[in-house]
């Protein structure tokens, strides 16, 4: 049996929620355990939509994780 590792060099994680507050929290929650894997957040993308089944707007967004040089 082989074990091998492999560093992790970039990630992307999708996020959503149906407040900022909540948004935010779940970002921070993951930032946190990227870090542990040394991970830095490279950029951040986010978008607001309104939808109509729960008729309220759903924030995403999008984190790019790169490896700390």
């Amino acid at each position: 049996m082989e074990f091998i590792l492999d560093k992790i060099d970039t990630k992307i994680e999708w996020f959503e929620a149906y407040d900022l507050k909540t948004l935010e929290k779940k970002i921070e929650e993951r930032i946190e355990i990227n870090k542990g894997i040394l991970l830095d957040v490279h950029s951040v993308q986010h978008q607001t939509t309104f939808d109509p089944n729960r008729n309220k707007m759903l924030y995403t967004a999008v984190v790019h994780f790169k490896a700390k040089l």
